[in-house]
């Protein structure tokens, strides 16, 4: 499952269940580091809490297609899929800019942020002002895509792959998703 061995938990596993009731493989990832994954549970939680949800999935479905992790991209893009659009838009949404010109300008701003935030100028914050945030709303892209790089790169740099619940999604979806590890396969039949 992964490059680096971890603790097996079962009272850590049971309390991180996934909603379907299997354990997440990043659950089983952090399992060496509790303290360091309820951090980033807390820390997430307060950064979504201050976002409509659908932008932060926006923002955070771009950085983690930009930083090639298919994991997080699996995630919320299928969030994104159950909640806002169709599986075939957020496919559309990994190649094709967004039409909606807020959404274009904060899935571009997200991006920069996960590949080269060192570039990043007064002009692109005010690309994301013309088409109506604010200081408080570039903060949160900001912050929204910036967590995404901590979760995405530890992710990948232990081998962790996405979870075979994800063989489950639409073809189209799951194909768009799959920007990086690929899923682990199914072994349960």
């Amino acid at each position: 499952m992964t490059f680096i061995d971890t603790p097996t938990d079962q009272g850590f596993f049971d309390r991180n269940r996934a909603p379907a009731g299997h354990i997440p493989n990043y659950v089983k990832t952090f399992a060496a580091r509790p303290q360091v994954y309820e951090a980033w549970k807390q820390l997430s939680g307060a950064i979504r809490e201050s976002m409509d949800l659908r932008r932060y999935e926006l923002a955070t479905l771009a950085a983690a297609t930009a930083l090639k992790s298919s994991y997080c991209s699996l995630a919320h893009g299928q969030v994104l899929a159950d909640k806002f659009y169709t599986s075939e838009e957020v496919a559309a949404l990994i190649n094709e800019p967004a039409i909606d010109p807020v959404d274009r300008a904060i899935m571009t701003f997200a991006r920069k942020v996960a590949l080269s935030a060192d570039t990043i100028t007064q002009d692109d914050v005010d690309e994301l002002k013309s088409v109506g945030l604010t200081d408080d709303d570039v903060l949160d892209v900001v912050l929204a895509a910036a967590v995404r790089c901590f979760f995405s790169k530890t992710l990948d740099a232990t081998g962790t792959r996405p979870d075979a619940a994800f063989n489950t999604l639409p073809d189209t979806l799951r194909s768009a998703l799959t920007v990086g590890r690929p899923i682990e396969p199914d072994h349960s039949g």
